[in-house]
Order: structure tokens, then C-alpha cells, then sequence
């Protein structure tokens, strides 16, 4: 495993970003952990988060990379900090855009945020964490009207669990795109790093059973 995946459970872990126990998903299924980037929430968090982001980015996509693109809500800061981050560490200049879930009428109208996009641009997606796909699938909507090139997806964590069908969201998401769509960590990696209990690894076991991939 790479040393940066390494620290990044660590971090989550650190940050109560990552916990274990009781919780519903957004797909109404009982999970026995969960991950939510909502809980990095400060100038410090956000730094570091960004800078896992930015790594990703790199080592999947290089550095021709024109913007990173947020879905809203959660996908905003991430989309900053790891624009941030990837100036700040690789040298490489990227713009950052998201879109409103509302069309603004006045001022700075319209429904895109940030970057104005103009044709021809390398996009990469960056999202916490994707189960559905509904927040990706709505970006690919919104970008269908311009000329843009979308390199792919980065998401924090790949549950490893089924979408819609027999395979996993992000598998989904790549084969119906034609994009790759990648992860900074997986469950497999989280759980080698994590020291669980008897029964967090039975309760982990059973969910994964039941729905991983």
C-alpha cells in the first residue's frame, strides 16, 4: 500500500471522519461504518484533505489537469482545497467550478460556479463519497452542453459495495461514462489498516456478504 493511503485512513480515523458502528446510508442500507467528509470542517482538516486530493489527482490523471469540478455540495471544498493543494505541491495551476443545485438569476448568474467553462477543458470530478451516483450523473447533465473533456472521477473512499446493479457505483459510474473512476482509498485498504474488534470484524463481514462486490 502507498505510505499517503496509509496516512489518509489515519486521518479520517483522527478526524472521526471515519467511524464504526450503526449508521444508514443514503441508500437506506444498515451499515456497520461511515465515512463523512462533512466532519473535516476547519482550515487545518481541509489543508490536509486537500493535499490527499491533490496526490490522487496526479497519480491517476497527471498534471494536465485544467479544472477540478465539485458537485454541490460536499464536492465545493474539496474541489478548492485540493485546487489549492496542487499549486501549492505539484506546481500545476488548476481552476475549480461546481454547479448550483438552483439557477441564480442576478449578479454572477447563471448555474455554474467558479471557472467559466469555455470548451476544451480537462475536467476531473472530485467527490466524497459516491453510492448512487445521482450528484455525478447531474454534473454529467449540466456539463452535456459544453466541450469538455471529463478525465475522470476521485472520490475519498470506494465502499466496494453494489450500485444499481451487480457491480460497484464506481464501476457503474466509469462504464457508463467511459471515464476512470477511482478512489483515494478502499475498504480492503482501510481494513489493513484499522484495528477492529471480533465484532466490528463480523458485523463488517456480514454487510460485505450481503452487499459488497
Amino acid at each position: 500500500m502507498k505510505v499517503y493511503k496509509k496516512e489518509f485512513v489515519e486521518f479520517l480515523l483522527n478526524a472521526g471522519a471515519l467511524k464504526f458502528g450503526d449508521f444508514v446510508t443514503k441508500s437506506g442500507r444498515n451499515s456497520p461504518y461511515f465515512i463523512n467528509i462533512g466532519d473535516l470542517n476547519d482550515g487545518a482538516a481541509l489543508g490536509k484533505l486537500g493535499g490527499f486530493y491533490a496526490e490522487a489527482v496526479t497519480r491517476e490523471f497527471g498534471k494536465d489537469v485544467d479544472v477540478l469540478f465539485g458537485p454541490a455540495y460536499k464536492g465545493i471544498p474539496i474541489a478548492v482545497a485540493a485546487a489549492a493543494k496542487l499549486n501549492e505541491k505539484f506546481g500545476v495551476n488548476v481552476k475549480y467550478a461546481s454547479v448550483r443545485k438552483e439557477i441564480k438569476g442576478h449578479g454572477d448568474a447563471g448555474i455554474f460556479v467558479g471557472a467559466k467553462l469555455k470548451g476544451g477543458e480537462k475536467i476531473v470530478i472530485v467527490e466524497d463519497v459516491t453510492t448512487a451516483g445521482t450528484s455525478i450523473r447531474e454534473t454529467m447533465d449540466a456539463l452535456k452542453d459544453f466541450n469538455v473533456n471529463v478525465l475522470g472521477l476521485v472520490v475519498s473512499v470506494d465502499r466496494m459495495e453494489r450500485g444499481a446493479e451487480d457491480k460497484s457505483a464506481l464501476k457503474e459510474i466509469a462504464d457508463t461514462f467511459g471515464f476512470k473512476a477511482t478512489a483515494i482509498v478502499t475498504l480492503d485498504e482501510i481494513l489493513k489498516v484499522v484495528e477492529l474488534s471480533a465484532e466490528q470484524k463480523q458485523k463488517v463481514g456480514e454487510y460485505r456478504t450481503l452487499y459488497g462486490v
